[in-house]
């Protein structure tokens, strides 16, 4: 069932349970049931912290019932009554209590193709839309009334002070329970984020943000001064600049995580964002990060050159760190020593000499180069070329007989060269010296439990620049338990390799712009983003609409 999203110029989140109370005032006003001076004269009588609309139910004015009817009426969906039916245990079971107390939701019924759910506030979209995948489930929502919803919550989901995540919680347990759950829902980031009267939880998963609760805001100070005595690097004390720290913990499934912490002052108190740092990653090879055969094989011999630059491009959060470190794990072995400069080190890799970057102090990414270079390395990886002079020495420790792999923020391959120039490399040495670039970009895989066959829509083939009647099946997304009703679960890269041969080397000496160097590199051979991502989709992979949608800036 579909929610309209509703717009308005004031938007209240005082009221403690609609998250647009001045357009429900509107819709009330509009019905008859209030007039505009009685709303004006309940505004003047309380307080600016206070709700508008406890102040009319407290003075008979209005009932909750008939405002949670409104609400649903202009949403499209049906009011109910809990106070009028029993909910059954297997229906209640499709939820656990504290994420339903928190939430502030009920199930009500189970139709076999859908949980229906009984809510409060049919305009808090953001914690709607994530309901489905929070519960594994497709979700029909229906609105009942605040009071009557808080006492079916008491009757059904009884509060345990020991146990839930509230107002009375302790705050550790509170913390210990977000990090369980973030890994438990394999989120690869948590962001708390202070509100102008609430403290709002998001997780970051397979790429995309979910809401997942709401806490009141006086609770933001402990949340964070907790956080930041885990760390044990932070300061309580200073809540005026950034900071950053690490946390290692076990969880309750005996899992053991490490998390990279930053904080940042915003207008509503600080906001926490802790990025889930997955040991996994240690124990990639180039199989397992979504290379289709011919592609792995190329890739494969690049790397496994004596010298030269290997680049991997992209924006943030394009799977370029993943990259080099499945890189370095395929390329580690007794034979070989390898030293990485990164900022900061995120894992750590036996076998491998790994250098932190400390600007503060000097050791900045063109000074821990340099040094590197003396202690005899066979490979070595650069977390990032951000300046002419980490790009020059770079270039240089290639052409004397080392593996350089590295990363830049270039949108496509061919365009890195340019990037390069830009920094002030020759343009003859950066021919001579790089080997391959390759962009890439991280896309949603389908669910191999429930993905369905299907044709490509007109639109989709037309976007993808596919001949429809070459197409007899395209896997689509379903939706099952195991990928919390998405259809998707897990994330794979698509690519661009740009290999450097001798007719490109003549390419870049010729002073081509970066458009007229990617239209030759695809002349040759190259393929580009989107069409490795086709290739994916016809293999039943991923998506169209995911590949589409990652590779909007790669559409000619």
């Amino acid at each position: 069932m579909a929610f309209r999203r509703i717009l308005s110029s004031r938007i209240f989140s005082i009221f403690p349970v609609y998250s647009n109370e001045q357009y429900l005032l509107e819709l009330l006003v509009e019905n008859g049931a209030i007039d505009a001076e009685t709303v004006e004269n309940a505004r003047a009588q309380i307080d600016i912290t206070e709700s508008v609309l406890d102040h009319l139910v407290d003075q008979g004015l209005l009932t909750r019932d008939y405002i949670a009817q409104v609400a649903a009426a202009s949403s499209g969906l049906e009011f109910v009554d809990l106070n009028a039916f029993e909910v059954d245990p297997p229906t209640l079971a499709q939820a656990q209590p504290e994420i339903a107390r928190r939430l502030h939701f009920l199930p009500i019924g189970d139709d076999g193709y859908s949980l229906q759910v009984a809510v409060a506030d049919p305009f808090a979209m953001e914690t709607l839309d994530s309901l489905s995948q929070i519960l594994g489930r497709d979700v029909s929502f229906f609105v009942a009334a605040e009071d009557t919803l808080q006492k079916a919550l008491d009757k059904y989901y009884p509060e345990k002070k020991a146990g839930g995540q509230n107002e009375e919680a302790p705050i550790i347990e509170l913390i210990d329970n977000m990090f369980n759950e973030a890994h438990n829902m394999r989120a690869s980031d948590i962001h708390i984020e202070p509100m102008e009267d609430r403290v709002r939880f998001r997780y970051r998963v397979d790429g995309r943000l979910i809401e997942v609760a709401n806490h009141p805001k006086k609770l933001l100070g402990s949340m964070v001064a907790r956080i930041k005595v885990m760390s044990s690097t932070m300061s309580i004390a200073e809540k005026r600049i950034p900071q950053d720290g690490r946390i290692e913990m076990d969880l309750k499934d005996g899992s053991h995580i490490d998390l990279r912490v930053s904080t940042v002052p915003s207008n509503h108190g600080e906001s926490v964002v802790m990025r889930i740092l997955d040991k996994s990653a240690l124990q990639l090879g180039l199989p397992q990060l979504g290379f289709l055969s011919d592609d792995e094989a190329t890739f494969d011999r690049l790397v496994t050159l004596p010298d030269g630059v290997i680049l991997v491009t992209g924006p943030t959060g394009s799977g370029k760190t993943t990259t080099l470190y499945a890189c370095l794990n395929h390329l580690n072995r007794p034979d070989k020593k390898i030293i990485t400069a990164e900022d900061p080190v995120e894992y750590e890799m036996p076998g491998i000499n790994q250098v932190m970057i400390r600007s503060d102090i000097g050791m900045t990414f063109a000074a821990a180069l340099r040094a590197m270079l003396r202690q005899a390395p066979n490979i070595i990886m650069v977390g990032e070329i951000r300046d002419g002079e980490t790009a020059s020495i770079a270039i240089q420790a290639a052409m004397t007989g080392h593996l350089v792999l590295s990363t830049l923020h270039t949108n496509d391959a061919p365009s890195s060269v340019a990037r390069l120039a830009d920094m002030g490399v020759d343009r003859f040495l950066i021919a001579s010296a790089v080997r391959a670039i390759m962009a890439q970009r991280l896309c949603r895989c389908l669910c191999d439990n429930c993905k369905m066959d299907g044709r490509l829509t007109p639109k989709q083939a037309q976007l993808l620049g596919i001949e429809m009647d070459r197409i007899v099946k395209v896997p689509h997304p379903g939706g099952c338990e195991k990928c919390r009703g998405k259809g998707m679960k897990g994330r794979m890269g698509i690519f661009e390799i740009f290999q450097i041969s001798d007719d490109v080397r003549e390419l870049i000496n010729s002073n081509l712009s970066s458009a007229q160097l990617r239209k030759r590199a695809r002349e040759l051979g190259m393929r580009t983003l989107r069409e490795d991502g086709i290739r994916k989709v016809l293999a039943g992979r991923t998506s169209a609409d995911e590949v589409i949608h990652v590779t909007t800036g790669d559409a000619s």
